[in-house]
């Protein structure tokens, strides 16, 4: 059986490809999707690719990926990112490498979008790079899981 990625979508991305495309682009949330697929399949994983307006669902999700064993969790917690204390304990409670991802650079955004929860039990943060970023993401967890062979 292949190991699997999760990738986790917050709220609003939903609305890629329609919501502020000047800041988000035009991909759709499916296009990045297809992204994700072909990453994964490229490292030899399986995906589990979910998006959830509900803080909560995406708690159960961060839980699910522990508990299966995922190879690793692709976190894009949107805006729960800057305000979830609930996000950021699953992560830390999962033994599965999370990496945050971003689509835009919220460092180049306003101040609030500067402080991120979910990044201090994060492995890795990506952001700025668009949905590329995701499949970045990818390729940093399957580096991970080969450390993680080597060392056992």
């Amino acid at each position: 059986m292949k190991p699997t990625v999760y990738v986790i979508n917050g709220p609003n991305l939903n609305l890629l490809g329609t919501r502020e495309p000047e800041q988000y682009g035009r991909a759709t949330l499916a296009d990045v999707e297809e992204l994700c697929r072909s990453a994964a399949e490229a490292h030899g994983f399986g995906l589990v690719f979910r998006q959830s307006n509900h803080e909560g669902e995406l708690v159960s999700w961060v839980q699910e990926a522990g508990a299966v064993r995922a190879a690793g969790i692709v976190l894009n917690a949107a805006a729960y990112t800057h305000t979830s204390i609930a996000l950021l304990d699953a992560v830390a409670a999962v033994a599965v490498p999370v990496i945050e991802v971003h689509i835009t650079n919220v460092h180049a955004r306003e101040p609030f979008r500067h402080v991120s929860y979910v990044a201090r039990a994060a492995k890795g943060v990506i952001c700025g790079l668009g949905p590329q970023g995701y499949a970045l993401a990818i390729a940093g967890l399957a580096g991970l899981v080969t450390q993680r062979e080597l060392k056992s």
